[in-house]
């Protein structure tokens, strides 16, 4: 823990980010929170490097980028990283046994 919190003061501080690490930390599930002044695209783009590199500390660990909650589409190249092509190709095989239309989550697909 005291490894990844390290690297994200680094992270915040390389890519001038403001990052506050909040929530259940205590049971080593982080929740980086970014914080940007809005209509900045600036800090908008600073602040996206910086989540990818959050990623990339967390899986070098042995972390996940997520925990108890599901993976939306910001994580979605992370999750990709993490779980490797094998996996992958599983979750679309029973994503499209289970939905063979296409009628959950149209437009998103994993990889």
């Amino acid at each position: 823990m005291a490894e990844m919190l390290t690297r994200v003061e680094d992270i915040a501080r390389r890519n001038e980010v403001r990052i506050a690490t909040i929530a259940h930390a205590g049971d080593g599930n982080l929740h980086p929170l970014f914080l940007t002044p809005p209509g900045d695209e600036v800090a908008r783009v600073a602040a996206q490097t910086a989540f990818e590199e959050l990623i990339d500390a967390a899986l070098d660990l042995g972390g996940t980028v997520t925990g108890e909650h599901g993976v939306g589409l910001l994580k979605r190249t992370g999750m990709c990283k993490e779980l490797g092509p094998e996996v992958l190709e599983t979750q679309k095989a029973i994503k499209g046994t289970l939905d063979p239309l296409g009628l959950f989550n149209p437009g998103k697909v994993i990889g």
